[in-house]
């Protein structure tokens, strides 16, 4: 293919080549899916419901529980679908849309748990100002910057992207339409926009993360000040899942994206893919609702 201009469908990555593997493949992410969907659901209705829920960091919790259904229901749902028909395909229309959401998705649930580290301090450092500092309306307001961001990012990298000639083939080699796999199809190694939106991301990405870090070496060492062992436990059960969720989504997300091209394989490719996009949205309701005595009994509540 010439150009970007006749391309008008992607061949993504296939899990299996037998069809018995790629049934197996269909109910394994059937079964993931199924437990993404029921575990964010479970914890969206319980905050939604419970009067007691409604804090600062049951609402950024309830706005993680979006972000990781809509994440997962842009990847896994055509995968599914493609391993069912047994066919590769994807329109050029579905894998700008499947850049474009995945990306705006996954870059909001970052900036929301930069968000949600901060209501952590607060409430941990400075519980005098809780109120005044993270109030309804400035919890509003955070939202809306960290959705409203995340949506200006991805217009940018989308838009870029699929402006630049594709003459490379059609293969994108993964299970979904993946930035860094699209832009191996280009015609150039590199573009100064791309360069440039990248640096930017990078800022972005060590910025949130460096202040990730800074505030839970402030909550542990005020942690460290607390006599009685309730304490502690109170804290470490609202700290650690948060502090769970980032690791699994840094680790991933970052091994995903910087990995040495040495080590670069189709089934590596595939891996890395299913542990940073399908793994966490099916696993944070999990690791938030098992320490989380207030959030079990909502949940309970609803059944």
């Amino acid at each position: 293919m010439s150009n970007s201009s006749s391309i008008t469908q992607f061949l993504l990555l296939a899990f299996a080549d037998t069809r018995e593997l790629q049934l197996l493949h269909f109910w394994l992410f059937l079964g993931i899916y199924l437990a993404a969907l029921l575990g964010n659901g479970l914890i969206i209705i319980a905050v939604a419901c419970d009067r007691h829920l409604h804090t600062p960091m049951y609402f950024f919790l309830l706005n993680l529980s979006l972000l990781d259904l809509g994440s997962i229901s842009t990847t896994v749902p055509k995968s599914m679908a493609n391993s069912l028909w047994d066919t590769r395909d994807i329109s050029y229309a579905g894998c700008t849309a499947q850049v474009f959401f995945f990306l705006f998705l996954m870059s909001v649930e970052y900036f929301l748990l930069t968000l949600m580290a901060y209501d952590r301090y607060v409430a941990i450092c400075k519980p005098l100002h809780y109120g005044t500092l993270l109030g309804s309306r400035a919890c509003a307001h955070m939202a809306a910057a960290a959705w409203g961001s995340g949506f200006l990012y991805a217009v940018l990298h989308t838009a870029n992207t699929f402006s630049l000639p594709l003459c490379q083939g059609n293969a994108v080699d993964q299970f979904f339409c993946e930035i860094p796999q699209i832009l191996k199809l280009s015609c150039s190694d590199s573009s100064l926009r791309e360069v440039g939106l990248l640096g930017v991301s990078a800022l972005i990405f060590w910025g949130c993360f460096v202040f990730i870090v800074l505030s839970y070496v402030q909550i542990f060492r005020a942690v460290l000040r607390i006599p009685s062992e309730q304490g502690h436990h109170k804290v470490f059960s609202t700290c650690l899942p948060h502090l769970a969720v980032v690791s699994l989504y840094v680790s991933t997300a970052t091994f995903a994206y910087l990995k040495p091209p040495s080590i670069s394989s189709h089934s590596l490719n595939l891996v890395v893919g299913v542990l940073y996009s399908v793994v966490p949205p099916a696993v944070n309701p999990l690791i938030y609702s098992l320490r989380n005595q207030d959030l079990k009994d909502a949940i309970r509540k609803v059944f």
